[in-house]
């Protein structure tokens, strides 16, 4: 840790969140004219890296100034009055649970940014690109670092609108229905959960969520908490995504622009999740009671139906798609993080924020490696690369090829690796839930849970030895392996997964003190 003082601190916080705002208004100008280099277009792109870098270099420092003795306390606050008549402030902070998502959030939109400098999407002129990259990265930073009820609503939908045209506009094949079908999702969502949170607001008197949790759903009924966690509770389900209400994802996912993908998967589901873990759980413990073996059932059912889906694709003749899978996995591997938040336990809800990073990691890699290999064939349809005798990238492209089954086997959970940990902790706490709830119920859902990690590791297996194993016609050209752009972007992913599989307390140490505080009734 670095002794950073608070008003450095409060003043970090605010620009991580402030600056992509303005650094999208500013891509939106001309650019000066000694800055315009080659042409405008590269501009905007290089303006797009700059900003990027700079929010990303602020957030380490906020991570180095963040007091690790005492990650349980919010830090970098700041609370104005915003809407008296209200009670709604611009209140700001991070926390063990909050601070790795807001490091995630701009790692990756970094790591986009550069791949679009050199790569940019085929597509309309790239100012608007880069505002919507920038403008996405301020609504999902926001969402992890405001602590108003209201301020979090209007985080969570900010991020709507650009991901919308980065699909719309820059995306493949069904782009605008894959869209559209995106926001109405989503949009239907929000509505109830608007609904749950301003419940929560009037009956407690404040939208203050940092007050909330420490109330602990003292000043609401049990009523109030059950009407409140199921309003809430939806339009977060639709966010993380939860079975049945993941339909969205894949037809997302599979028109989506590289960078579209990773964004999405790496850090706009974590948006739902975080929100089961900052709002419902302390907020409203005994109403989250009432549904956490519901949320359970309806978390396994996903990893199972999320894997079964996979398998169906990597078969040959179904004519699967690369990018589609790794979507349906996502599906089962955020069952994963909804299932360790329904145990209500310190071990489940650990291993679900790890989970949470874990994913992000991963399979934002992935999603990195899947547009590389299109850009590459043409292609991401599995029976179109691996023909009759599989692709053969380890021998014609061999580093893309070990990058891929890399990122498959951590997305399977290997030991040793980020993937592992999140999962497993998850599993644990379904083996012995919270008191009041069924334990045989989440014994039985532990064991479909690991049930899931083996069909997760024969569809991943099935995908590697299909696209990287092979023997390739001998007039096969060799393509183009990892160049230096795709190096520099995808290498920090790579370096933190294996970080995090061997350093779990690197995280672990930030969240547990948080988690143990709230589940305690916010009183440690």
């Amino acid at each position: 840790m670095i002794d950073i003082s608070e008003s450095v601190m409060q003043f970090l916080l605010a620009f991580v969140v402030a600056a992509p705002l303005l650094g999208a208004l500013a891509a939106l100008l001309p650019a000066p004219p000694g800055l315009k280099g080659t042409s405008p277009e590269q501009a905007v792109l290089r303006h797009g890296v700059t900003v990027t870098g700079v929010v990303l270099l602020a957030a380490i420092a906020l991570a180095a100034g963040f007091d690790h003795d005492h990650p349980s306390r919010m830090q970098a606050t700041t609370d104005i009055s915003w809407i008296p008549a209200l009670h709604v402030r611009i209140h700001l902070g991070i926390d063990g649970i909050s601070l790795p998502l807001v490091v995630l959030t701009a790692l990756l939109t970094f790591l986009c940014a550069l791949y679009s400098y050199v790569k940019p999407p085929a597509g309309p002129a790239p100012k608007a690109y880069v505002a919507l990259l920038l403008l996405l990265e301020t609504g999902t930073l926001a969402t992890f670092a405001v602590l108003d009820l209201v301020l979090f609503f209007l985080a969570f939908e900010t991020v709507l609108v650009p991901m919308y045209f980065l699909i719309a506009r820059w995306g493949g094949e069904g782009r605008r229905a894959a869209a559209w079908r995106f926001v109405l999702y989503t949009l239907l969502g929000s509505v109830v959960m608007l609904l749950g949170l301003l419940l929560v607001g009037i009956k407690a008197g404040t939208f203050d969520m940092v007050a909330l949790a420490t109330d602990n759903g003292r000043s609401l009924t049990t009523s109030v908490q059950v009407v409140a966690v199921l309003a809430i509770g939806i339009g977060l389900a639709v966010k993380s995504p939860m079975w049945p209400l993941h339909s969205w994802l894949p037809d997302a996912h599979t028109a989506a622009p590289t960078t579209g993908s990773v964004l999405l998967a790496g850090v706009l589901l974590k948006m739902g999740t975080y929100g089961f873990v900052r709002i419902l759980l302390p907020v409203a413990p005994d109403g989250f009671r009432t549904f956490a073996p519901a949320l359970a059932a309806f978390a396994v059912v996903g990893i199972v139906w999320g894997s079964l889906a996979c398998l169906a694709l990597a078969r040959r003749g179904a004519r699967g798609d690369l990018k589609r899978l790794i979507a349906y996995s996502s599906v089962g591997h955020m069952g994963f993080v909804l299932l360790g938040i329904a145990t209500m336990t310190p071990t489940g809800v650990n291993g679900a924020l790890f989970a949470n990073i874990a994913h992000g990691l991963i399979t934002g890699l992935l999603f990195f490696l899947v547009g590389g290999l299109k850009e590459r064939t043409g292609t991401t349809d599995l029976d179109t690369l691996a023909k009759d005798t599989g692709a053969a990238l380890y021998g014609t492209a061999p580093r893309l090829g070990g990058l891929l089954a890399f990122g498959a086997v951590a997305s399977l959970g290997l030991p040793g690796l980020a993937g592992f940990w999140g999962e497993m902790l998850a599993l644990f706490g379904a083996f012995r839930p919270a008191a009041g709830l069924s334990r045989p119920a989440f014994v039985t859902f532990m064991a479909i849970g690991a049930l899931g990690t083996l069909l997760t590791a024969a569809y991943l297996l099935v995908v590697v030895r299909r696209v990287c194993m092979g023997a390739a016609p001998e007039q096969t050209p060799r393509l183009p392996d990892v160049r230096g752009f795709e190096f520099a972007a995808w290498t920090p992913l790579v370096v933190l997964t294996v970080l995090a599989g061997l350093w779990p307390k690197a995280l672990l140490g930030l969240t547990d003190p948080a988690v143990q505080q709230f589940l305690a009734g916010g009183t440690r």
